[in-house]
């Protein structure tokens, strides 16, 4: 009698999945993120037009890193949740950064300040300060806040909190971007 009421349960839910609409749609988003892919938001060329003057590495403007996918983080060195995450960033960085465009953008920070912090820290990772301004759909309202965007410009992982980047997860997420 158990096994039948199993039975039955399991052919429930399978047929809820099968014919009830948007059910498949929302299990694939929330157990198969990459699948989200094809659904994700746009940034426009005019969101790209940022002129970066570099700190580590030399002035340039976004646009001209969107040949590949661009790992983009908007941080400060006053911001404890931004410099926790540094560590793995840099560890990503270090194992990615042929395959992606790193651009770390220090918002209401004086040069000083984010050079000390580099050198104190031995990070090697491109970071900016931005010279013109950031476009609102970008623009972060929180701190840290992470985009990883594909040559297409399509937002793959927005993170507005602390997250550790050097992640089996955030690996695969880049592998299925640089196809």
């Amino acid at each position: 009698m158990k096994k039948n009421i199993i039975y039955l349960v399991l052919i429930i839910i399978i047929g809820v999945i099968a014919f009830v609409p948007g059910v498949k749609e929302y299990l694939r988003d929330q157990f198969f993120p990459i699948a989200t892919i094809e659904n994700a938001v746009h940034i426009s060329e005019a969101d790209y037009d940022i002129e970066l003057k570099g700190i580590n590495v030399p002035d340039t403007n976004l646009k001209n890193l969107k040949d590949k996918p661009v790992f983009l983080n908007f941080w400060g060195t006053w911001c404890p949740p931004c410099r926790k995450e540094w560590p793995s960033i840099q560890k990503l960085y270090d194992s990615r950064k042929g395959n992606v465009n790193f651009v770390l953008i220090a918002m209401n920070d004086k040069e000083e300040a984010v050079r000390k912090f580099l050198k104190e820290n031995n990070y090697n990772v491109p970071v900016y300060i931005a010279q013109s301004p950031i476009s609102e759909n970008i623009l972060p309202k929180v701190f840290p806040t992470t985009f990883l965007i594909d040559q297409h410009g399509r937002i793959i992982i927005k993170e507005d909190a602390y997250r550790d980047w050097n992640t089996e997860t955030v690996h695969q997420f880049i592998d299925n971007i640089i196809k």
